[in-house]
């Protein structure tokens, strides 16, 4: 399985959005600050996660949501 995520800071509640095949060890990278782009505002929450049966479609979906129509779909209908 492929899971598409989305993470709240609890230092100052922006959003991040990604993908990975083992969604437990991703977010302890997070929270271990191991990610250059998100280790300044870790700590994270897990707010949501989908779970996708091939990569492409993972990725897709990740594309999506971090489009303008995709942001906007987050906030509405998964957070």
């Amino acid at each position: 399985m492929y899971y598409v995520y989305v993470l709240k800071s609890e230092k100052d509640g922006s959003h991040y959005v990604g993908q990975t095949c083992n969604l437990k060890q991703r977010l302890q990278q997070h929270n271990d600050k191991e990610t250059k782009y998100t280790s300044t505002k870790a700590p994270y929450k897990l707010v949501w996660y989908g779970a996708f049966l091939n990569i492409k479609l993972a990725c897709d979906f990740e594309k999506y949501l971090k489009s303008s129509s995709g942001f906007a779909f987050r906030n509405k209908h998964l957070i």
